[in-house]
């Protein structure tokens, strides 16, 4: 019996071997990348270590970018998660609250009145995730699941990869793309690109699931809190489906190290201490362990392609630097990298000059946007300045309104366009109430 399932996976092997286009990674960077190649009937293989349904450390936020790259997909989808209330929750929109406890709620959409579905979502991972997964077209794409990836060697202008399933060890050869989607610890990036991780452009978050936590947002914004303790850190509440929340808390890489934070001290003496925190956790029980992950920022403009390959979400390290949020930035970059790949494949050019234009497209589209998340990361580190932003938006409608924008419209890029547009626009205090 075991000789003829290796022969059996020997065969299914040998029919990969003349697929040209690999996925590492079948999160939403690596499914989304599948689902737009699907659309343009190209066939591929995508690859996960993990057997689905799998679970991946996160905040569970699904932001307006997250549905408006699915509505781009397929717009039965968002429909289909507003049903499913038991893994989706709706949201529509974010409070801010400064390290002096002022906060301001911020609305994905601007007039809610005219929206059938809701603008934002917060699930699970491993609900949300394993959605995407099971929606991957079969028809075009090769899917295996708990296969590693161990080793990428380049042959000539041909990659061979080195896989790991069930114990057995196969290569698949003769590949002209590869797809690196295996977030941050991408073998892809690791191997090929020149990225390096650096901590001024790394976060360190941690995410614990919590039931009972009171006071929560009828809209369900999600919450992020700048507590003083934590600064120039952050703490965060999500909603979550079945009266649960994903807690949690994130500060860049290099003031934990400078200043030998630990993160889950801090986090769990505010949920104890902290006066604005600990009253609404006096009825709540953690569920499970406190865990750990990193967060790539995209703080900095990486190269995210290379001859024969491409990177997409967390391993081209596009998460936003200031929310923390990679989905919608990983679903992204996906679609882009899917309509270069079909350019690609019609003219079969898969060199490095051919294959920035993935790049220059995803960063003209958001560059913007992730600079001046750059920016407001940057107000985090002198209170007295993010008290002073906070309190203006708090007065200022307009400002507020501005602020909603940025959720809501991706082609905004007239005030986006340059960061210190914001900064001049509070210090100057211009803007019409």
């Amino acid at each position: 019996m075991q000789s003829l399932v290796l022969y059996l996976l020997s065969l299914q092997f040998m029919e990969l071997n003349a697929s040209s286009i690999v996925i590492i990674g079948a999160g939403p960077g690596g499914c989304a990348t599948s689902l737009f190649l699907s659309k343009h009937k190209i066939p591929h293989t995508i690859i996960d270590k993990a057997v689905f349904p799998r679970d991946k450390v996160c905040g569970d936020a699904l932001s307006g970018k997250t549905v408006y790259v699915l509505n781009q997909l397929d717009p039965s989808i968002i429909p289909a998660f507003d049903k499913q209330k038991e893994q989706f929750i709706e949201s529509w929109g974010v409070k801010f609250v400064a390290p002096n406890g002022k906060a301001i709620d911020i609305p994905f959409k601007q007039d809610m009145s005219k929206e059938k579905y809701p603008p934002g979502f917060i699930s699970k991972r491993i609900d949300f995730d394993n959605e995407l997964f099971k929606r991957l077209d079969r028809n075009y794409a090769t899917v295996l699941d708990g296969t590693e990836v161990t080793d990428i060697t380049r042959n000539k202008d041909l990659f061979d990869v080195t896989i790991v399933k069930d114990n057995s060890t196969q290569i698949l050869k003769n590949i002209k793309l590869l797809v690196g989607a295996e977030g941050d610890r991408s073998v892809v990036s690791k191997k090929l690109s020149p990225n390096k991780k650096e901590n001024d452009h790394y976060c360190a978050g941690i995410r614990a699931y919590y039931e009972g936590v009171e006071g929560m947002h009828s809209q369900n914004f999600i919450e992020l809190h700048f507590l003083p303790e934590m600064l120039p850190g952050y703490f965060w509440i999500f909603p979550l489906p079945n009266g649960m929340a994903n807690i949690g808390a994130g500060m860049l890489s290099s003031e934990v190290s400078k200043r030998k934070v630990n993160l889950k001290a801090d986090m769990l003496k505010a949920i104890e201490n902290n006066p604005a925190i600990s009253a609404r956790f006096k009825n709540a029980k953690l569920h499970g362990k406190i865990q750990g992950w990193g967060l790539p920022l995209g703080s900095k403009k990486r190269p995210v392609s290379g001859a024969g390959f491409l990177l997409v979400g967390d391993a081209g390290s596009l998460i936003d630097p200031f929310t923390g949020e990679g989905i919608g930035n990983a679903l992204y970059s996906g679609m882009m990298a899917a309509t270069q790949i079909a350019e690609a494949v019609k003219q079969n050019r898969f060199d490095a000059a051919f294959l920035k234009q993935y790049d220059d497209a995803f960063y003209a589209r958001q560059w913007d946007e992730l600079k001046l998340s750059h920016t407001m990361q940057k107000l985090v580190k002198f209170p007295w300045l993010f008290n002073f932003v906070v309190n203006k938006a708090h007065k200022n409608k307009a400002l507020r309104e501005t602020i909603s924008c940025m959720f809501e419209d991706l082609d905004l890029r007239a005030k986006l366009r340059n960061p210190l547009f914001y900064v001049k626009l509070l210090m100057n205090d211009k803007v019409k109430k």
